[in-house]
């Protein structure tokens, strides 16, 4: 039996402390916080979309960075595992829109619960401290410092998250562990992030969620960067919702970028069109600005009325033809230009980390430093939207608690 320290308890740390126990090891998991899980307990707006339910292939084709990184651990632990995991630790699970997965009771707390609750039942020992350094000699891993105290185990697994959410623990000391033991850490910015705008149509449409809008954004050259559809949300700043998070990971720093939305991405400009010549046959007797409330939400009809050139109070009958076709070139193409990003301090995730040259792709291990392992954000790879992050979490850290070999160190401190 191996006695393993586990860095983090989010759901890299929580996961890998488990599966570590369960493998035979004696496992203690060190957390700053008081408790364990916090980051967890807000992903998915407190629901917690914790994997996604499609097949490796599907999988990898949702993460930009570094994807063919982690072919080896998804073949060894891919969605379904993650969903047998949970179902087994007792929380019924749901399969919504787009395959994302979600505890059936919209609770995050369950499933950090869940995690808990085994580690317990594993024998893993929780220490609540702040991990000051991680520490090696002759190229093997062999104490971490706590308080100024060492503690000594035979391998480490690193699970300290990123660098998005502050708050919540995530201050990027992972990758000052690993930067000092050697390794190469990929500059660090926000993925997975809001995007500004100082068009006042933001702010008019504050709160506005469009369910099933169709989105591109095009760089300042014209070249189109992304593009998809499904959900957008303008807020006080610019835009959010699961659409511009995707998309947020493609665009730069989106400086000038121009936001194209389709409003009606079901329907074609001659469908379209037929539609409109429905409608304002229906209210050819009132003023235009009056005519539109069966066909955009009422946030967004000021705004469209002031856009598309047509007078407000001109009478729906009169509407020209081209008046008409330059509206419904506007509800297929409404732009907003982006100013930039949100902080990372917003991100859901962090793009860079620790290089993964650097990782043995199969178990999770340092190449440099023997003993040492990484789980979860800390390692630069990083996906869209739709629990595929949360997913690499689980499956880098089953590789790294599986992978560790039994050997017997003595300890040469206790943990703090």
């Amino acid at each position: 039996m191996s006695e393993i320290c586990v860095v983090g308890g989010g759901a890299a740390g929580l996961a890998a402390a488990y599966f570590a126990a369960e493998a035979g090891h004696s496992v203690t998991l060190y957390e700053r916080n008081g408790f364990c899980g916090r980051k967890l307990n807000i992903t998915g707006k407190g629901r917690c979309n914790l994997t996604n339910n499609c097949d490796v292939q599907t999988f990898l084709q949702n993460v930009p960075t570094n994807p063919r990184f982690l072919y080896k651990a998804l073949y060894a632990f891919p969605p379904e595992r993650t969903m047998e995991l949970f179902e087994g630790l007792g929380v019924p699970l749901k399969t919504e829109r787009g395959r994302r997965v979600f505890p059936v009771s919209d609770r995050a707390k369950d499933i950090t619960e869940a995690l808990t609750r085994a580690c317990d039942a594993a024998g893993v020992r929780f220490v609540y401290a702040h991990v000051d350094g991680v520490f090696a000699e002759g190229g093997h891993f062999s104490h971490i410092t706590a308080g100024g105290r060492r503690a000594r185990y035979d391998a480490c697994i690193v699970a300290t998250g990123g660098a998005s959410y502050p708050k919540t623990g995530s201050t990027g000391d992972g990758y000052r562990f690993a930067a000092s033991l050697g390794h190469t850490v990929r500059e660090v910015s926000p993925s997975l992030v809001p995007l500004c705008s100082s068009d006042t149509l933001c702010r008019e449409c504050m709160g506005l969620s469009l369910k099933n809008a169709g989105v591109s954004f095009y760089a300042p050259s014209g070249a189109l960067l992304y593009a998809e559809q499904g959900e957008i949300l303008f807020t006080h700043f610019g835009i959010s919702g699961p659409v511009v998070l995707s998309a947020s990971a493609h665009i730069g720093d989106a400086a000038g970028v121009k936001a194209v939305i389709d409003l009606k991405p079901a329907l074609d400009g001659e469908t379209l069109d037929r539609r409109l010549l429905r409608d304002f046959e229906e209210n050819k007797n009132r003023d235009f600005c009056n005519s539109l409330s069966a066909l955009l939400p009422q946030k967004l009809i000021q705004p469209i009325v002031e856009r598309c050139g047509i007078g407000p109070h001109k009478k729906v009958n009169s509407v020209t033809k081209e008046e008409r076709r330059a509206l419904a070139r506007l509800l297929k193409g409404l732009q907003i230009t982006l100013s930039g990003k949100r902080p990372i301090d917003e991100a859901i995730i962090t793009r860079g980390g620790v290089a993964v040259e650097e990782i043995n792709p199969k178990t999770m291990e340092s190449k440099l430093v023997s003993g040492l392992y990484f789980a979860g954000e800390v390692i630069d790879v990083d996906a869209y939207t739709g629990g595929y992050n949360l997913q690499i979490a689980f499956a880098t850290a089953y590789a790294a608690a599986k992978n560790i070999p039994t050997t017997h160190y003595v300890r040469g401190g206790d943990p703090v």
